[in-house]
């Protein structure tokens, strides 16, 4: 540690925790800290923007007093705490907003539950057609697809071709719109048409299965379980089937942002080793979904 950086620690000592002064100042044997590994635009700010659609109970949402709560929020001010700066949320209104406001600058990164797909590492629509430069997911989370019913599941759904002759509903540019984009074209050919409903929020979505103007909500399996269990008591959906096509959630960086990408990643897999990460998961009834460790791209 040079002298500079002695006098550094010093000062932050006086006026911060002893967990952030572990991380941006801690005896790392001469090597960087973690917090001096973030790009030196972060480390002057101070902080790390985060762009979220709060439409993704349980991983981010609007707790009764307006703050943002759910996994996502959790998991980062815990990497606020190892990386010694502050995670700032900012609700961009529908999860279609997400990735476009990441490429766009409005914020770092984005945390909303997203799922790391080869379509968006690479910027290819559903067709494989180019449509952004694509970007680069640290991931921290394995989830799959679920289809919520009403309750007692009237329409008999289990499997994915139960959907035809259907109307389905999905939130748009999510990957369960693009699944049930695919389901249509199968279920033309049975020449059992599946009507397709794109809203732009799971309320939406909810409030068209409640009144019967859609047969089946397609969604993330941890969101289809929380709000099965959770709206109404518990008395107005199911869940149906089993979870389908389980793949990563990772926070999304701009692909030109690998020292970020690669800090973050150390950050996440710090929490997994010091127990942190299954201790926030456990707390909210999510470690089905726990890695063994941070990777970066791991679902293309």
């Amino acid at each position: 540690m040079t002298p500079s950086t002695s006098r550094r620690c010093g000062a932050v000592a006086a006026v911060t925790t002893g967990a952030l002064l572990l991380s941006a100042c801690g005896a790392n044997g001469g090597k960087p800290s973690l917090h001096d590994q973030l790009p030196e635009a972060i480390r002057k700010a101070g902080v790390i923007r985060v762009g979220a659609s709060y439409t993704a109970a349980p991983m981010i949402f609007r707790n009764p007093q307006g703050q943002p709560d759910g996994l996502d929020p959790a998991l980062a001010s815990a990497l606020g705490k190892a990386l010694g700066v502050r995670f700032e949320f900012q609700d961009v209104g529908p999860f279609a907003n997400v990735l476009p406001g990441v490429l766009d600058k409005k914020f770092d990164i984005g945390m909303s539950g997203i799922t790391d797909t080869r379509e968006r590492q690479q910027g290819v629509d559903k067709d494989n057609k180019p449509i952004n430069e694509g970007v680069d997911f640290v991931d921290y989370f394995m989830a799959g697809i679920g289809m919520m019913v009403a309750k007692g599941n009237p329409a008999k759904v289990e499997k994915l071709d139960d959907l035809c002759g259907r109307s389905v509903a999905v939130k748009k540019g999510t990957i369960h719109d693009d699944l049930a984009t695919r389901q249509q074209k199968a279920c033309e050919r049975e020449r059992k048409p599946l009507k397709l409903v794109e809203v732009d929020a799971d309320a939406d979505a909810l409030t068209n299965l409640h009144k019967n103007q859609v047969d089946v909500y397609i969604t993330d399996y941890p969101k289809a379980l929380y709000n099965a269990q959770t709206v109404d008591n518990g008395q107005s959906f199911d869940v149906a089937g089993q979870q389908l096509q389980p793949r990563p959630y990772g926070i999304a960086l701009r692909k030109a942002d690998t020292r970020l990408r690669d800090v973050l990643t150390k950050a996440m897999n710090s929490l997994v080793v010091d127990g942190t990460y299954d201790s926030i998961l456990g707390a909210r009834q999510l470690t089905a979904g726990a890695v063994q460790n941070s990777v970066v791209n791991g679902g293309s």
